[in-house]
């Protein structure tokens, strides 16, 4: 990886290069002389959103030669990994954000209420669920590890960041390698929580074999959606076939092998997924489990034959779980004022930047 200065804000024609890591972050520093001390000292600095040659110990009297003339430009490209397009911050405390990466794609993140934020893995989605913008466009490429934690640097320069979700645009799964490497240096030299980094998937077994082994293990939120195998396979075409019970079997796995209960993640429907039926089996699913779910009631998405379901039906719903034994949380998608809907402000973008 070269951290450079920032390309160019408009993709360049011809093959992608490979999406910025870690590892060839390091690999840098090293090739410049920096031995850990030194590393560890430049990569907190860059994770607390400080400038490479500040904090504790100034630059010129830490670093070796070669490291300290190319602090300027090891800054420069850092800082083109994630670069604001717009801001919209929500009434409900959230801020949605535009992120230009370094060849110019583009992919969001949110800055959730009590600290939090939500990241992007990938630029689109293969999985294409059905309620969902970002799947329309499909996957057009990964993330580098370097590039998600550039979007946690981002995100810190405007406030306080102690939890991360991998929720936003991309399946973590897909992108496995990138996504774990990113989530370990998180919890490990940015000090974020470990029960705090949520890893969100639709159900893989990569995940429930990698993870346990991780140094830093994530919680994990599990997109369930309907415990109607049929359903769950329509809402969400190229998702791996996993029968719900299955999944919520491996979700209990980890939750007892991490300490940390399982987030199950519904998005709710009108006239979909929201009946009685789905009532009885969420609880014959979730009940005594070390879990909570979370109901998502829809957010609109231009075209989509989906609506979103009456206020007091959602809240009808969450209280009859909770009533079954199902500890269930329902929640409003941030910044439901801003175009809350996952790839909608990408979406946007992009006939501005074509025009």
């Amino acid at each position: 990886m070269s951290v450079g200065p920032p390309a160019s804000a408009h993709p360049a024609p011809g093959p992608p290069a490979a999406a910025p890591g870690l590892a060839a972050l390091r690999e840098r520093l090293r090739g410049l002389g920096a031995g850990p001390a030194h590393e560890a000292q430049l990569l907190r600095q860059w994770l607390q959103a400080r400038p490479l040659d500040g904090g504790r110990h100034r630059a010129e009297d830490f670093l070796p030669l070669a490291l300290r003339h190319e602090i300027p430009a090891l800054q420069a490209g850092l800082d083109g990994l994630a670069r604001l397009v717009s801001q919209h911050p929500g009434a409900d405390g959230s801020e949605r954000l535009l992120v230009a990466l370094a060849d110019g794609q583009t992919v969001e993140s949110v800055l959730l209420p009590r600290a939090g934020l939500c990241i992007s893995s990938q630029v689109g989605c293969a999985v294409g669920c059905r309620f969902c913008r970002t799947g329309r466009d499909g996957l057009l490429r990964q993330l580098g590890s370097a590039e998600m934690v550039a979007q946690v640097v981002l995100a810190r320069r405007r406030r306080a960041v102690n939890k991360v979700v991998f929720m936003g645009m991309g399946e973590p799964a897909h992108n496995l390698d990138n996504v774990l490497e990113a989530i370990d240096l998180l919890g490990s030299a940015a000090a974020i929580g470990h029960k705090n980094l949520v890893f969100s998937t639709v159900g893989d077994e990569r995940v429930f074999e990698r993870l346990p082994r991780e140094r830093v293990k994530p919680a994990l939120a599990l997109s369930l959606h309907t415990t109607r195998a049929a359903l769950r396979a329509e809402l969400l075409p190229r998702a791996p076939r996993f029968e719900p019970a299955d999944l919520v079997e491996a979700g209990e796995r980890y939750a007892r092998a991490s300490g940390y209960p399982i987030q199950y993640q519904w998005t709710l429907i009108e006239g979909v997924n929201d009946g009685p039926d789905e009532v009885e089996g969420i609880a014959r699913l979730l009940r005594g489990r070390y879990a909570m779910m979370n109901l998502i009631p829809f957010n609109p998405v231009d075209g989509s034959p989906y609506r979103r379901p009456r206020p007091e039906a959602a809240r009808a719903m969450a209280r009859s779980l909770n009533e079954r034994g199902v500890l269930t949380k329902l929640r409003q998608s941030a910044g439901q004022d801003v175009d809350a809907g996952c790839g909608q402000l990408r979406a946007r973008h992009i006939p501005l930047v074509a025009a």
